[in-house]
C-alpha cells in the first residue's frame, strides 16, 4: 500500500471515529440536565450512589460525586497530572510503593463495607463511618488507579516507551499523596469557589479514566499495540474510547432514570 493510500485510510478512520464521538456526545448532552454542574451530576449519576448524607455540599447543593468517589477521582487526577510531566514512562511503581497502595486498597474495602453495613437497619458495623474516612480511603485508591493506568497506556500505545517508572521512589510518591490529600481537604471548606471546580473536575476525571481504558481496549481489538510514535496517531482510537465511555454513562443514566424517575441521588435515610 502506498504512503498516500495509508494517509487516506488513516484520515477516513479519524473522520469516522470523531464523527461517532460527536454524535454520542451531542446525544448525551441533549438528554442530560442543563448546565456544567448538571452534566457533572449526570456523569456521577452513572457511577455513584450520590447519597446526600455521604456527599459534600455547596450550600444546599450536593456535589456530583459522594465523598468516597470525590476522593477517588481527585486522587486519580492528581496522580495523572504528576505523571504526564515525565513523558512516556511505562514502568510500574516500586514494590514498596505497591505495598502501600495495597494497604490503601484494603482500607478502602474495609471502610466501604462498613459504610454499606450501616445502610442495613440493626447492623452496627465496625465503627461509625464519616465523610473524612470516605474521602481519605477514596483518595488512596484513586492515586493507585493513576499509577497503574498511565504505565499501561504507555506500554500499550508507543513503539518506543521508556521502561523507567514515574514513581519508583518515595520522593516521587509522597508529593502526589500530599497534593491529593490537600486537594481533597479543600472540600471541607464549603467554599463554592473551591467546591465548584473540584466537583466538575472530579466528575470529568471519571470520563478520563473510562475513556482511557476503553481507548486501550480499542487499540487491542484493532491489533495496534505498540504501533504509534506520534500523539496525533492515537487520536482516532481515543475518540472511539471516549465514545464508548460516554455511551456507557449515557446508557446507565437512562436505565437509572427509568428506574427511579429522578436525577437525584439515592435516599436511604
Amino acid at each position: 500500500m502506498s504512503p498516500f493510500s495509508l494517509l487516506k485510510k488513516y484520515n477516513r478512520f479519524t473522520t469516522v471515529s470523531l464523527s461517532v464521538l460527536t454524535a454520542v456526545l451531542i446525544g448525551w448532552l441533549y438528554f442530560t440536565p442543563p448546565g456544567l454542574l448538571g452534566k457533572a451530576d449526570a456523569i456521577g449519576y452513572a457511577v455513584c450512589h450520590q447519597i446526600s448524607e455521604r456527599t459534600f455540599h455547596m450550600g444546599d447543593r450536593p456535589l456530583p460525586l459522594c465523598a468516597r468517589c470525590s476522593g477517588m477521582y481527585i486522587g486519580a487526577l492528581t496522580g495523572i497530572l504528576f505523571q504526564i510531566r515525565d513523558g512516556r514512562r511505562g514502568g510500574m511503581p516500586s514494590k514498596k510503593i505497591f505495598v502501600v497502595l495495597g494497604l490503601l486498597t484494603v482500607m478502602f474495602a474495609i471502610d466501604g463495607v462498613n459504610s454499606y453495613i450501616h445502610l442495613i437497619p440493626g447492623f452496627p458495623g465496625l465503627y461509625e463511618p464519616n465523610n473524612l474516612l470516605r474521602l481519605l480511603t477514596g483518595t488512596g485508591v484513586g492515586i493507585g488507579m493513576s499509577l497503574v493506568l498511565l504505565p499501561v497506556i504507555h506500554q500499550t500505545l508507543w513503539l518506543n516507551w521508556n521502561p523507567e517508572s514515574n514513581v519508583s521512589r518515595w520522593n516521587k510518591f509522597v508529593p502526589i499523596l500530599i497534593s491529593a490529600l490537600a486537594a481533597g481537604g479543600l472540600l471541607f471548606t464549603g467554599n463554592p469557589l473551591l467546591l465548584y471546580p473540584l466537583g466538575v473536575l472530579s466528575a470529568g476525571t471519571v470520563l478520563v479514566i473510562l475513556g482511557s481504558i476503553y481507548s486501550i481496549v480499542w487499540v487491542m481489538i484493532l491489533k495496534k499495540e505498540n504501533a504509534f510514535e506520534k500523539k496525533v496517531e492515537v487520536v482516532p482510537y481515543f475518540a472511539l474510547g471516549f465514545s464508548t465511555a460516554i455511551l456507557q454513562v449515557f446508557i446507565i443514566d437512562m436505565i437509572r432514570l427509568g428506574a427511579t424517575g429522578s436525577w437525584n441521588g439515592l435516599n436511604f435515610f
